[in-house]
């Protein structure tokens, strides 16, 4: 197997731990996607990984801004502080723990309404809360993970381009 096999197999692995940690918050997510483009163009050296590399890494760079960026301005808007997901992250860490599988969201649920319901003193308006943030964290997932699946098709179609003129 030459170099440049094992690296696209290499990257190809990494680009779905990438994909999958956007969702899962425990994996990185769109470093990883960018750390694997640059992995295999700076192990194939030829124009189409330099092109993959510029593509797919401003694709996964935009997509992780843009999930920052949509999730910032929606917690803002519905003024939620940070102090809220820093309650939500030890829960999910606590659930991760305690519930197998599930116990990463489930805790992080529980922290944030617990924190929301703490500083509102209402369940309602803390409810209203947690899932209005609940819904813009879902939304910065959405778009990071489709940015990241564009870069990882990025990938694709210059492998297949490299392996066919090679």
């Amino acid at each position: 197997m030459t170099a440049e096999i094992i690296a696209t197999v290499v990257a190809a692995v990494l680009l779905c731990v990438g994909c999958l940690g956007i969702i899962v918050p425990v994996l990185p997510g769109s470093i990883l996607v960018v750390v694997a483009l640059a992995v295999w163009a700076f192990t194939v050296q030829t124009t189409v990984g330099w092109v993959v590399l510029g593509v797919g890494g401003v694709l996964a760079i935009a997509g992780m801004s843009a999930s920052a960026v949509l999730t910032g301005t929606r917690l803002k808007r519905r003024q939620i502080p940070n102090r809220s997901l820093l309650y939500a992250a030890v829960g999910a860490v606590v659930g991760l723990f305690v519930i197998p599988v599930v116990g990463l969201f489930v805790g992080f649920v529980v922290g944030l309404l617990l924190s929301e319901t703490a500083r509102r003193r209402d369940l309602r308006a803390a409810l209203a809360a947690s899932w209005a943030a609940l819904k813009a964290l879902g939304l910065g997932i959405v778009v990071e993970f489709g940015c990241a699946l564009a870069a990882s098709t990025v990938f694709v179609l210059g492998a297949v381009v490299l392996f066919t003129t090679a």
